[in-house]
């Protein structure tokens, strides 16, 4: 009976040995799985999204954001982090939205006005630039298919040493609003009477001498195209050829505005007294 009892006492001796190390080992494996994961835990930081689709014009509350957690090596650029940086001064200076924001979409600096700003031409334009108009009609160039955002070729007509002559004034000007609209999302095409573009002053003085002296033209740039366009001039002499340009230099023309169009009539060119 005792030799019964003895053999008893060691197997159960050698099965909770074994339960003690198979414990040990499922345990040392844990802390390894969970070191493991601590060093995959993600650092975030708390950014400021919106809890709505917000459209340009519409004012931006308080409860119109939302903080999320987000990895802090990803923050957008130009997001917020703290409440106090979107409304410095509370309620009482609120933002207005320049572009369109989805549900959750993070809320950029370049999205919004500054506190107590409206959405408008100033607000938009960047630091050491001008807005400037320049008139436009259907025989402009591209005036039915610009939008606010797009980028123009500027090219001036006019009259030169060898006669008629087209000339690139500026290229890639950022356009910033059409006739009175600056909305961005605004997709149906209209007729501009009016294009406001965003230059530095000395390119506005151009603009401003060659509206004056000549006929504007206007090249679309495609939305992709980073390419400068390089100097361009075409003379008449490259168009007709010496000969026929020659005999062109015998008519004369008078220039008259028909409303915002400059119109070159043909007269009788003055005797030489």
């Amino acid at each position: 009976m005792r030799l019964i009892f003895g053999l008893v006492l060691l197997a159960g001796l050698g099965l909770a040995g074994f339960a003690i190390h198979t414990a040990q080992e499922r345990f040392s494996q844990y802390k390894n799985a969970l070191a493991s994961t601590q060093q995959q835990i993600i650092t975030t930081t708390d950014v400021f999204v919106v809890r709505r689709q917000l459209r340009y014009g519409d004012p931006l509350r308080q409860n119109d954001v939302r903080p999320v957690a987000w990895p802090a090596d990803a923050v957008p650029l130009g997001a917020f982090t703290k409440l106090e940086d979107i409304f410095p001064e509370g309620e009482d200076a609120i933002r207005t939205v320049l572009r369109v924001m989805e549900r959750d979409e993070p809320l950029l600096a370049v999205k919004v006005t500054r506190p107590g700003e409206e959405a408008g031409v100033a607000a938009s334009l960047t630091a050491g630039m001008r807005a400037f108009t320049l008139q436009t009609d259907v025989n402009s160039g591209v005036s039915g298919f610009l939008r606010p955002g797009d980028r123009v070729d500027v090219y001036w007509t006019g009259s030169g040493a060898q006669g008629g002559v087209t000339r690139l004034i500026h290229a890639n000007l950022p356009l910033i609003a059409i006739d009175q609209i600056t909305d961005e999302e605004r997709n149906a095409p209209t007729i501009a009477r009016n294009i406001t573009v965003e230059a530095s002053p000395d390119v506005v003085a151009k603009l401003a001498q060659a509206q004056a002296t000549g006929r504007l033209s206007l090249a679309l740039v495609g939305v992709s195209d980073e390419s400068e366009s390089a100097s361009v001039e075409a003379t008449l002499d490259q168009i007709l050829g010496p000969q026929e340009t020659a005999q062109r230099q015998d008519v004369c023309t008078v220039r008259t505005r028909k409303g915002s169009e400059v119109v070159l009539i043909p007269v009788p060119c003055p005797e030489e007294g």
